[in-house]
C-alpha cells in the first residue's frame, strides 16, 4: 500500500514537472518574438504561455477521467458524441480560465490588457484547443492502457505468489504427517500430542496465508510451533536457536517463506542424521540487504539442489517473484558439517 502511494505521488510530481517544463519552454520561445517586436514587459510572454499551459494541465486531469468513464460506452458514435461535448467544455473552460488569470495579473501589475472581442478570442482559441484536446485524449488513452497493463501485471504476480504459497501447505502437511506416523509406532501418547500441535500450527498457517505479507517477527513466531513440534519428535537430539536483530524482525516478508527451508532442514539434514543436531535460524540487516540463514550441523548437501527438492524450488520461485533478480537463495555445505541455506533479500518495496 505504501509503495502504491509513493508511485502515485511520483506520477503526480512527474506530471506537474512536465506541465511546468512545457510552459517555460513555450514562454522562452515567445519571449524572443516579444522582444523582437519591441515589447517592454518581459513577464508578459511568461504570463501568456504559463496561464495557457497551467489551465491545459489542470484540464488534462478532467480529460483523463472523462475519457476513461466514456470507455464504458460500447458505441463508438456515443463515445464520439461524448468527446465532442468534452471538447466544447474544454474550450470554454480553457479560454475562461486562461483569460481570468491574465486579467487578474494585468490588474495587479497595473498594466492595460487589450484583447479582441470575446467572440473573436473564442474563435481563435477554439481551433488550437480542438487540436490540444485531441492530443490530450490520445495521451490519456495511452496512459490508461499503461496503467491497465501495470495493474494486470500486479494481479498476475499476486496470483502467482498465492499459488506458490498454497503449494507450501500441503507439502508441509504431508511431511509432518509422515513424521507423526513414524512416531505412532514408538509412542502413541507422543503422537497424539504431536497431532494436537500440528492442528494448532495449521490454524496459524491458514491465518498467515490469508495475510499475504507480514513481518519477519511474525514469520518466526509462526515457525516456532513447528520447531516445537519437531523437538518433541526428536527429543534432545535436536537443539534449536533463533537469532534475529530487532531491525531484521521488522522487515516484511511473504507469509510462509521460512517454513519450507526450516522444514527441509529437519527433513533432509536432521532426520537423516543419527547424531545430535543444532538448527540455527538467524537474520540480520547488512546494508540494503536482509540476510537470513537456516543452518544445521546435520548432513552436508552433496550439491546445491536436494533430490526431489520441491520446497527449495518453490522457495526460489517465491523469492524471485517477490523481490526480483536482486534476491538470492543459496544452499551450501556448512563448515564443520551440515548445511547452510542463505537468503539475501534487497530492502526495496514491501520488504523495507
Amino acid at each position: 500500500m505504501a509503495s502504491s502511494s509513493t508511485d502515485t505521488r511520483r506520477l503526480w510530481g512527474l506530471y506537474a514537472g512536465l506541465v511546468l517544463a512545457i510552459g517555460l519552454l513555450l514562454s522562452v520561445a515567445e519571449l524572443q518574438h516579444y522582444l523582437a517586436r519591441g515589447g517592454s514587459h518581459p513577464w508578459e510572454p511568461f504570463l501568456w504561455e504559463l496561464s495557457s499551459v497551467l489551465c491545459g494541465g489542470l484540464l488534462g486531469v478532467a480529460v483523463y477521467r472523462w475519457h476513461v468513464a466514456g470507455l464504458a460506452l460500447h458505441s463508438r458514435w456515443r463515445q464520439l458524441g461524448r468527446h465532442l461535448l468534452g471538447a466544447a467544455a474544454y474550450i470554454l473552460a480553457h479560454v475562461s480560465g486562461m483569460f481570468a488569470i491574465r486579467f487578474g495579473v494585468y490588474a495587479l501589475m497595473q498594466v492595460d490588457y487589450y484583447t479582441d472581442s470575446p467572440i473573436q478570442v473564442l474563435a481563435y482559441e477554439a481551433g488550437k484547443d480542438l487540436v490540444s484536446y485531441g492530443f490530450a485524449v490520445a495521451i490519456c488513452h495511452g496512459l490508461y492502457l499503461s496503467l491497465q497493463a501495470q495493474r494486470l501485471r500486479g494481479e498476475l504476480a499476486e496470483a502467482r505468489l498465492a499459488r506458490l504459497a498454497e503449494q507450501v501447505q500441503p507439502h508441509f502437511l504431508f511431511n509432518s504427517l509422515n513424521l507423526i506416523s513414524a512416531t505412532m509406532y514408538e509412542d502413541v501418547a507422543k503422537a497424539d500430542r504431536l497431532l494436537c500441535q500440528l492442528s494448532d500450527l495449521l490454524r496459524q498457517t491458514l491465518k498467515a496465508q490469508q495475510a499475504g505479507w507480514h513481518s519477519l517477527d511474525e514469520e518466526l513466531r509462526l515457525v516456532q510451533p513447528f520447531l516445537d513440534l519437531m523437538q518433541a519428535r526428536f527429543g534432545g537430539r535436536l537443539r534449536v536457536r533463533v537469532e534475529a536483530s530487532a531491525a531484521a524482525r521488522a522487515c516484511q516478508l511473504p507469509a510462509l517463506l521460512l517454513i519450507s527451508p526450516v522444514e527441509n532442514a529437519v527433513k533432509h539434514d536432521v532426520a537423516a542424521s543419527s547424531a545430535e543436531v543444532e538448527l540455527l535460524v538467524a537474520a540480520q540487516l547488512q546494508g540494503q540487504l536482509l540476510l537470513i540463514r537456516v543452518e544445521n550441523s546435520g548432513i552436508a548437501p552433496q550439491r546445491t539442489e536436494r533430490e526431489g527438492a520441491f520446497g527449495l524450488a518453490n522457495l526460489r520461485e517465491r523469492v524471485l517473484a517477490s523481490f526480483g533478480s536482486g534476491a538470492e537463495v543459496l544452499l551450501a555445505p556448512r563448515a564443520g558439517g551440515g548445511a547452510v541455506l542463505s537468503l539475501s533479500l534487497p530492502l526495496t518495496g514491501r520488504l523495507a
